[in-house]
């Protein structure tokens, strides 16, 4: 491999790590935050937590909870599985290099590259798994907290508009970080075209930040909550 052509390798995935980081500040700490899903949902928490002090019988709010949790725990799930498959890819690393090499846009690579690639691609989906299993455990706080609601009766007082300000926030902190691990998931998509050259990579991150801005942005899911 020429030094030319490694050190492109090197300025792709740098690329790589820079829109990563630059699209999780975009969403979370500019002015385009507000135009996003996830800050529209957060309005709907809140009105929903404060309904809960309506309620004498709260099950169905537990049971909104568990739905909660249960996406959490299979994305937890999917990126233990991809971790575990990353590892393998690491292990078997001559026998993968031998039938990628096979292929026609197969590229030229060595075992110390692949194998440094195969240990980022770990890297990130074990990134996700903590963040995913922050969020379960916050989920569970928040569920700790559910249980703790004021009664019906004491709905109007400061105790209870604190409690649900409370539970509100932790709600809050466990959708950031189970947004957090879903972007490492999406980003290691994109970062599965660095297996195949630089250029791959780079062309797959465009298309994933593409597909996610998709998703946050001008979806129709946003249009949806916001039609009012």
């Amino acid at each position: 491999m020429s030094r030319f052509y490694v050190l492109f390798d090197l300025a792709a995935f740098a690329t790589f790590v820079a829109i990563w980081v630059g699209y999780g500040i975009l969403v979370e700490r500019t002015g385009y935050a507000p135009a996003r899903i996830h800050t529209s949902m957060n309005a709907y928490r809140k009105i929903w937590l404060a309904r809960t002090l309506d309620r004498e019988v709260r099950m169905l709010d537990m049971q909104i909870m568990a739905a909660l949790q249960n996406g959490v725990s299979l994305y937890a799930s999917i990126s233990l599985l991809a971790l575990g498959g990353a590892i393998a890819i690491l292990r078997l690393s001559d026998e993968v290099i031998s039938i990628v090499s096979r292929l026609p846009f197969a590229i030229e690579t060595t075992r110390p590259v692949w194998e440094g690639k195969s240990i980022g691609l770990a890297i990130i989906f074990a990134y996700a798994i903590i963040q995913f299993s922050s969020s379960y455990r916050i989920y569970n706080w928040v569920a700790i907290l559910l249980g703790a609601m004021p009664l019906a009766q004491a709905k109007d007082t400061a105790e209870a508009a604190n409690h649900v300000k409370r539970t509100v926030r932790m709600n809050e902190a466990a959708t950031r970080r189970f947004y957090r691990g879903q972007r490492a998931v999406f980003f290691a998509l994109g970062y599965l075209g660095w297996f195949f050259g630089p250029l791959t990579l780079i062309a797959s991150t465009a298309a994933v930040v593409i597909m996610m801005w998709r998703l946050e942005f001008p979806s129709d899911v946003l249009r949806a909550i916001e039609d009012q």
